[in-house]
C-alpha cells in the first residue's frame, strides 16, 4: 500500500506548480493538465494507493483554486493583495477588504504604505506640506490575464477584461471591481504584456498605479505555450516508436498529413516544422507515448511476448 506525504496545506502551496503549467498558461492549458493528472491518480486506477490519493486531492484543490477564469482572477488578485499586504488585509468594507489610514503618521502606517503603494514613504518623516517631494511615491501594479482564442488572435479587436483595485474613499481605501477594455492588433503574439497608465490602485498620498495586462492565447487541445513557442504534442505508439513508421499529424492550420517517425524515437525527442504554426511562426512536434485506454486478446498476446522477450 502506498504512504501519503505530508507536505504543505493546499493554501499555501502553488496550484500552478501542483498542476504543472506556468503563470502564463492559458485557461486551456490549465483544463488539460489537471485532466492528465486527475486521470493519472484518480483512485479507482490507484486502488489502495495513499500516495496517489493525496495526490488526486491536491490536483483537484489546485484546480479548484484556479480552474475556471473567475476562480484564477480571483486567485491571482489575492495573492497580489497579499503580497502587497504582507499577510495582513486589516478590516473589510464596501466590496472587499479595506484600510483606515486617517490620522496616522509616522513609523506605523507610513511603513506598511512603502510596502503596499511603493517608495517614498518606509517610516520617513513627512516633508512639510510647502515642499513638493523630489518624486511622489505610485502604487504597486496590478498584473492581469486577457485570455483569448487562437482564432481571437489572429483577427485581433477590442476585449473586455476586469480586475480588482484599491480605491481612496475618504480616509480609508476599498476595493473595487473594475472593467476595461483593450484593442489587440491581429496576430498578438501569446505572452504580449500592454501597460495600461495610472488606471490601478489608487495611493492614499500619491500617483496611481498601473495595470499590466498579459495576453493568454489558448491554442486548443493538444497544444501549448513556451515563451512565445507554440509546442503540438503528437501521440506515438510505442511500436512506431521503437521501429519507425508514420503517424498522422494534424496541423494549426486545419490540413492533415502523415509525418514520418524514425525507429528508435524517444518519448520527449522534437522536430521543428517550418512556418506551420500561429501566425506563419514555427511549430515544435513533441513524440508522446500514445495511450491504450483497452486491449484486444490479440494485443495482451502480443505484449505478453514482448514482456517474455525483455520488452
Amino acid at each position: 500500500m502506498g504512504r501519503a506525504t505530508v507536505g504543505k496545506p493546499m493554501a499555501d502551496r502553488n496550484p500552478y506548480e501542483v498542476l504543472g503549467v506556468n503563470r502564463n498558461a492559458s485557461d486551456g492549458e490549465i483544463k488539460r493538465a489537471f485532466r492528465k493528472l486527475a486521470r493519472q491518480y484518480h483512485p479507482d486506477r490507484n486502488k489502495g494507493d495513499a500516495g496517489a490519493e493525496a495526490k488526486f486531492k491536491d490536483v483537484q484543490a489546485a484546480y479548484d483554486a484556479i480552474g475556471t477564469p473567475e476562480a484564477r482572477r480571483e486567485h491571482d488578485q489575492q495573492e497580489q493583495m497579499r503580497n502587497m499586504f504582507g499577510g495582513g488585509m486589516g478590516g473589510r468594507g464596501r466590496g472587499g477588504p479595506s484600510m483606515n489610514f486617517g490620522g496616522m503618521g509616522g513609523g506605523g502606517l507610513d511603513d506598511i504604505l512603502g510596502q503596499m503603494f511603493g517608495g517614498g514613504m518606509g517610516g520617513m518623516p513627512r516633508q512639510p506640506r510647502r515642499q513638493a517631494p523630489a518624486q511622489q511615491p505610485k502604487a504597486a501594479a496590478i498584473n492581469v490575464g486577457l485570455d483569448i482564442t487562437m482564432e481571437q488572435a489572429t483577427t485581433g479587436g477590442q476585449f473586455e477584461f476586469s480586475f480588482k483595485r484599491f480605491k481612496k474613499q475618504g480616509t480609508s481605501m476599498e476595493t473595487k471591481r473594475t472593467t476595461m477594455k483593450l484593442r489587440l492588433d491581429a496576430g498578438v503574439h501569446h505572452g504580449t504584456t500592454k501597460t495600461l497608465k495610472g488606471q490601478g490602485h489608487d495611493h492614499p498620498e500619491g500617483e496611481r498605479g498601473d495595470v499590466i495586462v498579459t495576453v493568454r492565447i489558448d491554442a486548443g487541445e493538444a497544444y501549448r505555450w513556451e515563451d512565445d513557442q507554440l509546442i503540438q504534442e503528437v501521440p506515438v505508439p510505442y511500436s512506431v516508436l521503437m521501429l519507425g513508421g508514420k503517424v498522422e499529424v494534424r496541423l494549426p492550420s486545419g490540413k492533415v498529413g502523415k509525418l514520418s517517425v524514425a525507429a528508435n524515437t524517444l518519448v520527449g525527442d522534437r522536430r521543428r516544422m517550418a512556418k506551420a504554426g500561429y501566425n506563419g511562426g514555427d511549430l515544435t512536434l513533441e513524440f508522446t507515448l500514445a495511450e491504450q485506454e483497452t486491449l484486444s486478446d490479440e494485443q495482451k498476446a502480443a505484449l505478453e511476448a514482448l514482456r517474455e522477450s525483455g520488452l
